[in-house]
């Protein structure tokens, strides 16, 4: 019974679960940690401009000059992009001589990149 004096369905009697199949769901949810550390990557997946850095990265190994080229924008724009990028372990660099070169850091973010591509393409 609610304060009111009416009864409260339980949620056996609502949808048929079971306090076991909330505790089993609990015991496997992400944690906090972890759900902040996603949480993060989405960010920064949330920016327009990182989307299409990643998205020529998935293309070819790119300087940052090259960069500038594909996304036409200026240097300093796509350094504190690809700065951000590099932090959050979604790009890596590779220094040949003065010039560095950027590549996606694994193959776990193209598939993320490409399975969330086909996603939009099937709506």
């Amino acid at each position: 019974m609610t304060e009111n004096g009416v009864a409260s369905a339980t949620c056996e009697d609502a949808c048929g679960g079971t306090e076991a199949d909330i505790e089993s769901v609990k015991e496997r949810l992400v944690d906090d940690a972890t759900a902040s550390e996603l949480a993060d990557l989405f960010k920064a997946l949330g920016d327009q401009t990182r989307i299409r850095i990643i998205h020529a990265l998935l293309q070819s190994e790119l300087c940052v000059h090259d960069l500038t080229e594909v996304l036409e924008m200026g240097q300093s724009a796509v350094s504190h992009q690809l700065r951000l990028l590099r932090n959050m372990r979604i790009v890596k660099r590779r220094k040949e001589g003065k010039t560095v070169y950027y590549s996606l850091d694994d193959d776990h973010v193209e598939q993320l990149i490409r399975l969330t591509l086909q996603h939009l393409k099937h709506e």
